[in-house]
């Protein structure tokens, strides 16, 4: 558990009850490769950094990981159950490049050195499609500034979607951004792409997934 000070995090923190299995993993490996941080407390980064905000299922973490065993990876998630699925990943895997912050990204963001950041990704997040929950989208007002400090120059912020009002939201809230150039933007994944399981329910129900990534100025 953190002892940063509380804050307000949408949507869900718990699913379906965990199997035997993932409620040890939760128990038992969870504190070995968890992220804790202290109130006021800032990160020191000793090697390239990467973070993934909502890594739902975690395969596509796990899979970076595996790819990139060189760069370290902080993965932030509140909901239990996807947790409990990285951490299935992680141990399965053999993977150690991997830390799991089970709380609110934003502590992270707030907590890391300026430029510290490699890439980000914000892959298939809630899309909150009413319009007076707008401002729950992680990707706007309040926190491109954070992710802006965060990201080094020529970082790269990857942005992925399957829901036309989020992906027209993402695109507005950051055309013309000043810290922030748009590099890619395409219904084909970029090259180095890794398949996650919203991806491939979004196909299976006849949705199109849009891919961008934003080039730190």
């Amino acid at each position: 558990m953190t002892e940063a000070p509380p804050t307000r995090v949408f949507g869900r923190r718990k699913g379906r009850p965990l199997r035997v299995r993932k409620a040890m993993l939760m128990d038992e490996f969870l504190p070995r490769v968890q992220l804790v941080l202290r109130e006021g407390e800032k990160l020191e980064v000793t090697a390239p950094l990467v973070l993934e905000i909502g890594f739902g299922g975690g395969e596509h973490l796990a899979a970076q990981a595996k790819l990139h065993p060189e760069t370290h990876f902080i993965g932030c998630e509140p909901f239990v159950n996807g947790v409990a699925s990285l951490l299935d990943h992680l141990e399965r895997e053999k993977i150690e490049n991997v830390r799991v912050f089970n709380d609110d990204a934003r502590l992270v963001l707030d907590a890391l050195p300026p430029a510290s950041l490699e890439r980000c990704f914000v892959l298939f997040a809630d899309p909150w499609p009413k319009s007076r929950h707008a401002e729950r989208r992680f990707i706007g007002p309040e926190n491109l500034p954070r992710l802006a400090r965060a990201i080094k120059k020529g970082g790269v912020l990857r942005l992925a979607s399957d829901h036309p009002g989020l992906v027209a939201w993402m695109r507005e809230s950051l055309t013309g951004h000043a810290d922030f150039t748009c590099i890619y933007d395409s219904s084909t994944p970029p090259p180095d792409w890794v398949p996650t399981r919203y991806q491939e329910k979004a196909i299976a129900a006849g949705r199109t997934p849009f891919f961008m990534d934003y080039r730190r100025n």
